[in-house]
């Protein structure tokens, strides 16, 4: 069987490695417009219970990413000058190009040719294939192929940036500060021993007020540095490609068409500030390579077996996700609140946690919080 697959994010890469590692036989190629090493987002996170998702089926990649690692057991939210930990809700981080590059060498290491700095702009430029996937993120070009697959878009009002620091970050933390523009929030947290993602978010008032919708990339860093100066201690945020964005909500009727399949942020988005989308393009790939086997020789039957199997866990992480972007886009309201209760809204913001389990999960944060001090 000959396996094409578009874009060699975490989803392509580890859906090629794991097709390769159960069928050694079968083609499979990856293509990736831009060459291996090129890319942006500093570190990805990986909420909770990080790479456990791994640990079962696939111990050995688990254990080449974990040396890689930056792990942490709680967050905090720094609003008003006040700093709140809330304990136990734990994370880990990596840096984005590690794991590709981690990821790459697993899919060669298994047979997968990996076809960097090629550009494809229609699917039949791709070498006949009995299975197209559509790994290749927001703007899939396989899925803008197929109107069946009945694709629906929506763009959060809010708009970020993704940057970088040298500034060590001992925790994830959400700082949230008011300025002559407006209000911001970052999202921070270390990715590497020396280097920490740092993620600027404004809502769309103070995104024009900033002026960000003209300034040239290195003035809207300076002006964010400005804004968060406290919080970045004296450290310089670092741009790649740090463009603003509006968060697009991606959702799609049909999961395949005909011999088309798509995964990761292709399919579906979840909003960054749950740390999940990594792990859930990865898991993608583990479902979709599962129907492939357990379907062999029938690719209709497989495809909608991963469909079938996959639909309602993702349906369920994705809500939560939704809940969160949208708790981000009334940030401003919510930075009304005093810290303890503005603390306590963002927590349980994604509507997953509640006050009991809460209060077994972070004990020292509803002690707290129940205090009021």
């Amino acid at each position: 069987m000959r396996i094409g697959i578009l874009g060699a994010g975490p989803a392509g890469l580890y859906l090629a490695y794991l097709l390769k590692r159960r069928r050694p036989g079968w083609e499979v190629q990856v293509v990736e417009q831009n060459r291996l090493g090129s890319t942006f987002g500093f570190g990805v996170v990986f909420s909770e219970r990080a790479l456990e998702f791994l640990s079962g089926s696939d111990p050995e990649t688990a254990a080449a990413i974990a040396p890689h690692l930056e792990s942490w057991n709680d967050i905090a939210i720094n609003h008003r000058g006040e700093r709140i930990f809330i304990d136990g809700i734990g994370f880990a981080a990596i840096g984005r190009l590690t794991l590709l590059r981690l990821l790459a060498e697993r899919a060669r290491s298994a047979g997968a040719v990996l076809d960097f700095e090629r550009h494809v702009e229609r699917l039949d430029e791709l070498e006949p294939a009995d299975l197209v996937v559509g790994a290749d993120g927001i703007r899939s070009l396989v899925r803008q192929a197929h109107a069946a697959f009945g694709t629906q878009v929506t763009l959060l009002r809010n708009r970020f940036a993704w940057f970088g620091t040298t500034k060590r970050f001992d925790t994830l933390s959400q700082s949230f500060v008011a300025t002559e523009h407006g209000v911001f929030n970052a999202h921070h947290y270390r990715y590497a021993p020396d280097r920490s993602t740092f993620i600027v978010e404004v809502d769309e008032e103070t995104f024009f007020a900033s002026g960000f919708d003209r300034l040239p990339e290195d003035e809207a860093r300076l002006v964010c540095e400005r804004a968060f100066a406290e919080t970045l201690d004296g450290h310089p945020l670092i741009a790649n490609n740090s463009a603003w964005r509006q968060f697009p909500v991606i959702r799609n009727q049909r999961w395949s068409v005909g011999k088309c399949v798509l995964l990761g942020d292709a399919l579906h988005t979840a909003h960054f500030s749950i740390g999940s989308g990594t792990r859930l393009a990865m898991e993608d790939a583990i479902a979709l390579d599962c129907a492939l086997a357990g379907h062999e020789g029938d690719l209709p039957s497989a495809l909608a077996a991963y469909e079938t199997a996959r639909r309602p866990i993702l349906e369920k992480l994705v809500g939560a996700a939704n809940a969160s972007g949208a708790w981000y886009e009334r940030f401003r309201e919510h930075m009304r609140l005093p810290p303890l209760d503005f603390a306590m809204s963002y927590v349980t913001r994604s509507g997953r946690v509640d006050r009991e389990r809460l209060r077994r999960v972070s004990p020292g944060f509803v002690a707290r919080y129940e205090r009021g001090c």
